[in-house]
């Protein structure tokens, strides 16, 4: 009879450990959880505080008396347009109409002996 209540109560310690471990366990994830929810606080009122930055910096008449003070843009008139005739010729086509390769025919249009600069001549080389 004495082996059962030295059981029964070994099994009560047992169990009582038990029982305060999960208490302690859940004790540490709660103020983890206040924790996060405290740094998500911190992080909301940041986004909050750079959002009003952002849209202070971002004011159209912000903009607008930063450029009229540090920029010399004047608006377009019509007349600061030139004519057709003024632009420049359009550069000459390498590759032939009906081409399927018109890169590969620009590619062998290239004189190769032309040194560039980029790559040592083959003089240099040797």
């Amino acid at each position: 009879m004495r082996i059962i209540h030295l059981l029964v109560i070994a099994m009560l310690v047992f169990a009582a450990a038990y029982v305060y471990r999960i208490k302690m366990e859940s004790t540490v994830r709660t103020e983890r959880v206040l924790r996060l929810h405290a740094d998500i606080r911190e992080q909301r009122d940041a986004i909050a505080s750079l959002r009003a930055e952002w849209a202070k910096l971002d004011a159209p008449m912000r903009l607008q008396g930063l450029a009229e003070r540090h920029l010399a843009l004047k608006p377009i008139s019509a007349q600061q347009f030139d004519s057709l005739k003024n632009l420049p010729d359009r550069p000459p086509s390498f590759a032939k109409p009906g081409d399927p390769d018109p890169i590969g025919a620009m590619i062998d249009t290239i004189d190769p002996d032309i040194v560039t600069g980029t790559l040592p001549s083959p003089e240099d080389a040797q």
